[in-house]
């Protein structure tokens, strides 16, 4: 008798890049053959909805999104699928050029996971126009998902809205604030986020985050004790000052070369 034949694996993105040009179904498709229940499980106890999940790395889903390159008809396909996975791709393939409010407010509504929440927001909500409009109608949204968006972005813009101001940021306190006393856990984890995140932009950030911070320890407010707690903690941190004053020079240095004729 015959040994069976070996069956060779080839890696999803290798397959997706020899099919070509995909429809939204066949990219679906692949994501479905390349389901892991076990993966879904451990991702449950990190707190990530398992509806709709299969279970792929974000490694993955970024390799396969260099793959498919800037699609936004695509991206809006994806996301409408309701897969978990797809709606991360949906992200990571779209132009925040093309993206629109309504396409943010239909997206934010279907938010049903703290890490596709965070994934779109800081991959792209936070490059398009209207990201910091968003920012502050969000905070006054009720569903935990929707106002975690809120200041997820806000976490995003400080690390990639490299033209913005002190004062633009300065602006977010009153509403970092308002988030603050809000006790749901995946809401008070992102005004943490966001706290930290503007705080570690730059020196002047940071003595004004340290300010905010200590003006909610006053807060009759668990929640709002906790996040600022653990943001002093962080911000004057040595080792955070000094990565501070690095991020500070580098978007500087930025703004030059953008700024230069």
């Amino acid at each position: 008798m015959l040994p069976a034949a070996k069956t060779t694996v080839i890696p999803f993105s290798i397959r997706l890049y020899y099919h070509g040009c995909m429809t939204v179904n066949e990219i679906i498709e692949l994501l479905n053959e390349d389901r892991n229940p076990r993966n879904v499980e451990g991702m449950a106890r990190f707190g990530i909805n398992p509806n709709n999940t299969l279970g792929i790395s974000i490694p993955v889903l970024r390799k396969l999104a260099r793959t498919i390159g800037k699609d936004h008809q695509a991206a809006l396909g994806l996301f409408g699928s309701g897969i978990h996975e797809a709606k991360i791709l949906a992200a990571l393939v779209d132009d925040p050029k093309l993206v629109t409010e309504a396409q943010m407010e239909k997206w934010l509504k279907q938010f049903d996971s703290w890490d596709v929440t965070d994934q779109v927001c800081t991959i792209l909500f936070d490059k398009t126009a209207f990201a910091w409009r968003k920012v502050k109608e969000w905070t006054r949204k009720e569903p935990e998902y929707q106002k975690r968006a809120a200041y997820s972005l806000m976490a995003g813009l400080a690390v990639h809205d490299h033209l913005a101001t002190n004062d633009e940021f300065e602006e977010l306190w009153p509403l970092i604030l308002y988030g603050a006393t809000d006790e749901r856990n995946y809401v008070k984890k992102a005004v943490n986020w966001a706290l930290r995140g503007i705080g570690k932009r730059n020196a002047r950030l940071c003595k004004s985050a340290l300010h905010v911070a200590k003006e909610m320890m006053k807060l009759d407010s668990r929640s709002a004790r906790w996040i600022a707690s653990d943001a002093l903690k962080e911000l004057n941190d040595p080792k955070t000052k000094k990565k501070m004053a690095a991020t500070e020079k580098r978007l500087a240095n930025l703004r030059a070369s953008r700024l230069q004729p």
